[in-house]
């Protein structure tokens, strides 16, 4: 009984491991949000398919792990990564609830002797981070901070602090999640938190689609970043006081110019 909890990526079936799609082609169960199941549909039009919408998240996940405990494995499909703002914590918030034993795949000869034991496999994917940061240029070259700016789940005065301290640090900021129809303000007041610590003209770089069809890459700054064009699937790079622009890129130098005589 192997439950598979694997990263699609951004979204293109050419940015999958091939760990990933070698995995999915042997199931015949997938489970996954319908968006992100779409965009693989050419992998799991012949199997069995798990599909739910936005904010069914656990009802999904359960779903996955009740089909794996008859006997058959299936696959839990996460965009992007698994493990950053997926799909595999909940995996996990969920079996220790109901103490489901759970073995790491590569150790299946030491699996135990549990009723309930679920083989588990989490293939990591291309986090949206990532996908963005390369059509960006290379503004995660140096230490940054991922922030979600969604309070589905986190509360709004933690963000707001979060947001404090990672500009007051001076990390690079990528922010998730910078927009949806219900929340229309959240991108102004993070812009007003960072501003505090950061200079209006700290260059910003916006991705939307990263590596899909409706990819849109363009740059702006961060006194003017409220006013950007961003979405659900806009990933957004705030550069720290070291970070540049260069012709149609931006860029955090690591240090080298520094030790180094380039």
């Amino acid at each position: 009984m192997t439950l598979y909890v694997i990263g699609t990526g951004p979204g293109d079936i050419a940015y999958m491991s091939g760990r990933a799609v070698e995995i999915i082609k042997q199931l015949d169960c997938v489970a996954g949000y319908t968006t992100y199941l779409d965009l693989i549909a050419d992998l799991v039009k012949d199997k069995q398919i798990i599909s739910t919408g936005m904010m069914k998240e656990v009802e999904r996940v359960e779903k996955a792990i009740e089909h794996t405990l008859t006997g058959k494995s299936c696959a839990l499909i996460s965009g992007g990564d698994p493990g950053i703002y997926a799909m595999a914590g909940l995996v996990f918030e969920i079996c220790k609830q109901r103490d489901i034993k759970l073995v790491r795949a590569r150790k299946r000869k030491d699996l135990p002797d549990y009723d309930t034991s679920l083989i588990l496999e989490i293939i990591p994917g291309i986090p949206a981070l990532a996908a963005g940061a390369a059509l960006a240029g290379a503004p995660l070259t140096h230490d940054f901070a991922a922030i979600s700016l969604s309070d589905l789940l986190t509360p709004w005065k933690k963000i707001e602090k979060r947001l404090s301290c990672a500009a007051m640090a001076d990390f690079v900021i990528v922010l998730y999640n910078p927009k949806s129809k219900k929340r229309d303000w959240q991108l102004k007041r993070a812009a007003e938190l960072i501003l505090e610590h950061r200079d209006a003209a700290t260059p910003v770089g916006i991705v939307t689609g990263a590596m899909r069809e409706n990819q849109r890459v363009s740059f702006t700054t961060l006194g003017q970043m409220d006013t950007a064009q961003v979405g659900m699937q806009t990933v957004v790079f705030i550069g720290s006081s070291a970070s540049l622009r260069y012709l149609d890129f931006l860029f955090t130098p690591r240090g080298y110019s520094k030790k180094y005589d380039i």
